[in-house]
């Protein structure tokens, strides 16, 4: 198994366009990433969190979620779906994806068989790889 990341998105104003969509389901198709769990969360105006089914998400026909109708593995419980609730304001909502690297399967099957442990991992918030660069850019 790849190394396992989660995401929850959230859509000011539950303003889903459905523009990332076709890029995740190309990741998907390009078996660089496998959906482990694709859920949909909105926070009402007073503050009670609840999910949506992927026919829910939008009724203006335009948004079509079908191709992910059903992915569910169970790692995410409701314990997870609360806690990404709890980050939204009220009147929007959040895609909370869970999904595997599968890209990375083969390295770790490899470090795996070399004895190899992974001892630290971590992500770098875009931003501030941004503001480094910039950095980088004015002392220059």
């Amino acid at each position: 198994m790849g190394p396992i990341d989660y995401l929850v998105v959230e859509f000011p104003g539950s303003h889903l366009t459905g523009e990332g969509m076709p890029l995740l389901a190309d990741l998907v198709d390009r078996g660089i990433i496998r959906i482990l769990d694709l859920t949909f969360l909105t926070k009402e105006e007073d503050g009670s969190v609840r999910g949506l089914a992927l026919a829910d998400v939008t009724g203006d026909g335009s948004l079509d979620l079908t191709l992910f109708e059903g992915a569910s593995s169970g790692l995410l419980g409701q314990e997870d779906l609360d806690e990404a609730g709890t980050l939204l304001g009220p009147g929007d909502s959040a895609a909370v994806l869970l999904y595997e690297n599968l890209w990375a399967a083969p390295l770790a099957a490899a470090l795996r068989r070399a004895d190899a442990r992974m001892i630290a991992s971590g992500r770098i918030p875009v931003q501030d790889i941004v503001e480094a660069l910039d950095a980088l850019d004015g002392a220059a």
